[in-house]
């Protein structure tokens, strides 16, 4: 039996049409079905027919990769589709990127689809809030090592605040925060010779400080949610470790909004455990880029090109 680990896609990876091929298959239909009751919404809709501007708005885009990366999951493990290159295998850890962490905890049975749903829509509207109420920006920092990005924010933050948000991979670190403190951290990471510095497109400075009335808004609205111990073994951003008491990963999932992701070391973290097979679940092949600059050796699969 192949052990694999499932990696699930975050924010920015939607796309139109995505949903298109996923209805084709029962458990996807059921999929969209489960996703439009706990909603109230047709999001089955959005996912399918929606244009790349009607799931922009953060509110939508978060439910609406969640659903499909929840649903490539369940049509991908049913145990319906030849897959020859895998023959047979077993989910043996999840983890997912930001918003992904959500399709992970219900891929690993310790949150429901129609839990993380509500939440991911409340966490979308709080934190398309928050940034009204202070606004940021991101950027991309290519060709720098993680101790140098670091140097860099704590320069810039005479101007104002900036952090680290995503050690995504070695080399490519995003920084989020206040736009004059991202733009001279942009500046100063040219000097320090970086290959690129790229704005990314966001509506706000995820993963910050800028966040932290999100942060206080996605716990209350955790405190009504049911949290199990994860009957997969689930691997955390805010920590690159697994986690699986139901306390820690409801309390990890407010602290991540202001909080920096290290996706980098979550999948170090996996690989050191001698998973080096990987299926990504959900719209687009981002998260598959970054493995492969983590760890060169891994066997990849997109789950879009397997259905």
């Amino acid at each position: 039996m192949n052990k694999i680990s499932a990696v699930f896609a975050g924010q920015g990876s939607q796309y139109a049409g995505m949903g298109l091929k996923l209805r084709e298959y029962p458990a996807g239909k059921r999929v969209f079905q489960e996703a439009n009751d706990a909603l109230g919404m047709d999001i089955e809709s959005l996912c399918c027919n929606g244009t790349n501007e009607d799931l922009g708005a953060t509110e939508v885009t978060q439910p609406a990769i969640v659903t499909c990366s929840v649903a490539m999951y369940r049509i991908i493990t049913s145990g319906s589709l030849d897959i020859p290159e895998l023959n047979q295998f077993e989910v043996s850890v999840c983890a997912g990127l930001s918003v992904g962490e959500y399709s992970a905890l219900v891929a690993s049975g310790s949150l429901s689809f129609a839990d993380a749903l509500r939440l991911v829509k409340e966490r979308g509207r709080l934190m398309a809030e928050a940034s009204q109420i202070n606004p940021g920006t991101m950027m991309a920092i290519i060709g720098l090592e993680a101790d140098k990005v670091q140097a860099i924010c704590c320069e810039a933050r005479t101007i104002g605040i900036v952090q680290p948000a995503n050690y995504n991979a070695p080399g490519q670190i995003v920084i989020s925060g206040e736009k004059e403190a991202i733009k001279k951290a942009g500046e100063l990471a040219k000097e320090s010779g970086a290959k690129m510095c790229v704005y990314l497109d966001v509506s706000g400075a995820f993963h910050s400080p800028l966040m932290k009335s999100a942060e206080s808004g996605l716990f209350e609205a955790l405190k009504s949610i049911s949290f199990l111990r994860p009957n997969i073994p689930f691997v955390a951003n805010v920590t690159g470790d697994y986690i699986d008491d139901p306390e820690i990963i409801r309390q990890n999932l407010a602290i991540q909004l202001s909080n920096p992701i290290y996706w980098e070391k979550s999948i170090k973290k996996i690989v050191d455990d001698e998973i080096t097979t990987f299926i990504e679940f959900g719209p687009g092949k981002v998260i598959s880029g970054l493995i492969r600059k983590i760890y060169p050796k891994a066997k990849l699969f997109n789950g879009e090109s397997i259905l």
